[in-house]
């Protein structure tokens, strides 16, 4: 069951609202520093400030908080097309990393290549600075709500 608000202004900030009180729960990705910039249906983006902590033994960005960051745009990706009371958990994840992250910030962009009823098919891209530094694809399973 998907769910794709209309294009009009309040249907935009409806769902904006409606991911920003979900991401109070994510507590994760808080603790990293990272935000969404954009929340459209279907599209994510997210943007991290790289700091020391972020970094793994030879000064780049850590893989794990890359694949993160892929994970959470295309996973937010997905939970914009479906119901409110409706959950979105990830069942795999795969992601190439194509440059060591070496910069001042990271930016990931997520969409849903096709929604289904019980199943999601995202992709994301992670970019450091102006350069792609990872691609990842996606397999989102959608929850029901129980009761």
């Amino acid at each position: 069951m998907s769910f794709h608000p209309s294009e009009t202004p309040a249907a935009a900030q409806e769902l904006e609202a409606r991911i920003r009180r979900k991401l109070t729960r994510q507590r994760f990705m808080h603790l990293i520093g990272a935000d969404l910039t954009v929340i459209t249906p279907g599209r994510v983006e997210a943007e991290l400030t790289l700091g020391e902590q972020h970094q793994q033994q030879r000064g780049f960005a850590h893989g794990g908080l890359i694949a993160t960051m892929a994970d959470l745009v295309a996973g937010f990706a997905g939970v914009t097309l479906i119901p409110d009371d409706y959950g979105l958990v990830t069942s795999d994840l795969k992601i190439s990393y194509l440059h060591p992250g070496v910069g001042q910030k990271l930016k990931a962009i997520g969409w849903v290549l096709k929604a289904g009823r019980r199943l999601q098919f995202c992709e994301a891209e992670v970019w450091c600075d102006d350069l792609l530094i990872a691609k990842a694809s996606g397999t989102m399973v959608v929850i029901e709500p129980q009761g």
